[in-house]
């Protein structure tokens, strides 16, 4: 469900399952495996995360597999979920995610663990559309966002649930850069690499000091969080626009 590709110190590492690469276990298990073991390589200096074709970065969760699950599979799920980004977001080497298509709810999340985000500027949409589906946007992706762009912005993006263009993403600070679909690859490259070449620990301790306050504040709430995320989960009302949104899969 990956295809990891190497240039120079570089790793590509492309999501492919199908057009949407919507997020099940065994995808989310594949790309934490895939992040720990690129963290260890001593010859890899930096990671662009993006996917295998243009129309989706990634759709989310996988609503349709999730949504059969029992609440203790799915409570497996929503861990890993969880364990990944938070590998992602911590991982102590540069990452860029190459939005080359539309990055949706989980996928958003994914591209948000990412140190940098360059976007296709023709039409590609990104967004938390949790609050429509009954759901919180999970509390990792919350304290991520904020940091990010700030309460103002972050307020709006997730408690209306919209998708935003490239041009007002990187207007509210989403993404950092907006190039042509051609570009977003090679222009990923290009920034994971100039980041990779400088000297390994003091970039680790610089990232380590912007996420590890976000890290303790996740680690901290976790199971409170957890378990509200599962209870709406499987709320009535939850479980009624989540059944609805599985006609887009």
């Amino acid at each position: 469900m990956l295809k990891i590709e190497y240039q120079d110190s570089v790793a590509v590492v492309k999501l492919n399952r199908g057009v949407t690469n919507a997020l099940n276990l065994e995808l989310v298990d594949e790309l934490l495996k895939a992040i720990l073991d690129l963290k260890f390589k001593n010859q890899i200096r930096a990671m662009v995360l993006t996917s295998s074709n243009d129309k989706f970065f990634s759709i989310g969760f996988d609503i349709p597999q999730l949504i059969e699950l029992s609440q203790e599979d799915f409570q497996l799920y929503y861990q890993k979920f969880n364990q990944m980004c938070l590998a992602l977001y911590t991982f102590p080497k540069p990452t860029v995610a190459a939005v080359v298509g539309h990055a949706i709810a989980g996928g958003c999340i994914l591209a948000l663990c990412c140190d940098y985000r360059v976007i296709a500027d023709e039409r590609n949409l990104m967004g938390l559309n949790e609050i429509k589906l009954g759901v919180p946007v999970p509390y990792l992706a919350d304290c991520i966002l904020r940091s990010l762009v700030g309460v103002r912005s972050a307020r709006q993006i997730m408690e209306t649930g919209e998708f935003y263009s490239a041009l007002q993403l990187f207007q509210m600070g989403m993404v950092d850069q907006m190039v042509s679909l051609e570009e977003v690859l090679p222009t990923s490259m290009e920034r994971a690499s100039a980041l990779g070449i400088m000297p390994q620990e003091a970039y680790k301790m610089i990232k380590k000091n912007r996420v590890e306050v976000i890290r303790g504040e996740i680690q901290k709430n976790w199971d409170e969080k957890k378990n509200f995320f599962i209870k709406c989960w499987y709320s009535e009302e939850a479980q009624k626009f989540l059944k609805k949104a599985m006609e887009k899969f």
